[in-house]
């Protein structure tokens, strides 16, 4: 993305590459946090800010994976050692991880909704900012965004819902595209002409 291409023709070629085919490098400290200074400038009914970030760099990416394979054994005591592997190796994918945390709730006049959408914007801004600046990106949930031991681990509030981890990096594979739906089928028009 940083041969400057214009929006539209990125937009028509975006793909996201999976967080186990990314490698070093990735962005330093200063671009990471422009990476999320423009993620930032989502829709946000009230300027309320209903979210927050939390970046996973370096070694504590294996202490969180040991601690979350811990888990998932107390869960799972069964794992195959493939899982296990998978299990310990969940932040170790991509160089940076960057967690979306919502921080939606009840407010006098903004709808909880909107301030979940707001962070789900968040999510895919983060994306097309680490693009812009030349790295791949994915966003995953996976098990542990939707299981409540594993927040203080993450930095996560009890009152919080990790809205994505959204995983950064370089990578030596080529963007494969997938099946795209048909806007046939996922669009319907009410008024106007032919």
């Amino acid at each position: 993305m940083k041969s400057d291409i214009k929006l539209i023709d990125y937009l028509a070629v975006r793909r996201s590459i999976p967080a186990f085919q990314m490698c070093e490098p990735g962005p330093e400290k200063a671009e990471i946090e422009e990476i999320l200074r423009l993620a930032s400038r989502v829709p946000d009914h009230g300027k309320i800010a209903p979210w927050r970030f939390i970046v996973y760099r370096g070694q504590e990416r294996v202490r969180l994976g040991e601690a979350l394979l811990k888990l998932a054994l107390e869960t799972k005591p069964d794992l195959s050692e493939e899982m296990i592997q998978v299990e310990r190796t969940r932040f170790t994918r991509a160089p940076v991880v960057v967690a979306v945390v919502s921080k939606a709730g009840p407010h006098i006049k903004i709808p909880e909704w909107e301030q979940l959408m707001s962070a789900g914007a968040l999510c895919l801004n983060v994306i097309l900012s680490a693009n812009a600046h030349g790295y791949v990106a994915n966003w995953l949930t996976e098990w542990f965004a939707y299981d409540e031991r594993a927040y203080p681990l993450l930095g996560v509030g009890s009152d919080e819902k990790v809205a994505g981890f959204i995983h950064i990096g370089s990578t030596t594979f080529p963007a494969i595209e997938r099946p795209r739906p048909e806007l046939a089928d996922t669009v319907t028009w009410i008024g106007g002409e032919e």
